[in-house]
């Protein structure tokens, strides 16, 4: 079993909600996205992370709309839709939950019999 195949799924199973939490800030585009994913160590490539926008909006907790760019051609902002923001919600108390029964297992001393 190689230790980076399961880091890789570990990333993934958190992704979505880390998308959510980047744009809970304020719209953004999709290299803003990726910049704040990976400074934060969770190295996303473009391939994955317009499918989950995609399946975000999908789910109507995106929404977008296109700007002009000094730059290049229109960018594509990204924002949490009201659904979106309550979702956001749900997941962080699930993430504290999580969190708290991994840290509890993963520290626990054993027991002596």
């Amino acid at each position: 079993m190689k230790i980076e195949n399961t880091k890789a799924q570990m990333r993934k199973g958190v992704l979505e909600y880390c998308i959510l939490s980047v744009l809970q800030h304020g719209d953004a585009y999709t290299s803003e996205i990726l910049s704040s994913l990976k400074d934060a160590k969770l190295i996303v490539v473009e391939g994955t992370i317009y499918p989950l926008l995609t399946r975000l909006k999908n789910a109507n907790l995106l929404t977008y709309r296109w700007e002009e760019s000094n730059a290049g051609p229109p960018r594509k902002y990204y924002g949490l839709t009201e659904t979106g923001h309550l979702f956001l919600n749900e997941l962080d108390g699930t993430w504290k939950e999580l969190a708290k029964a991994v840290k509890i297992v993963t520290t626990k001393k054993p027991t002596t019999t």
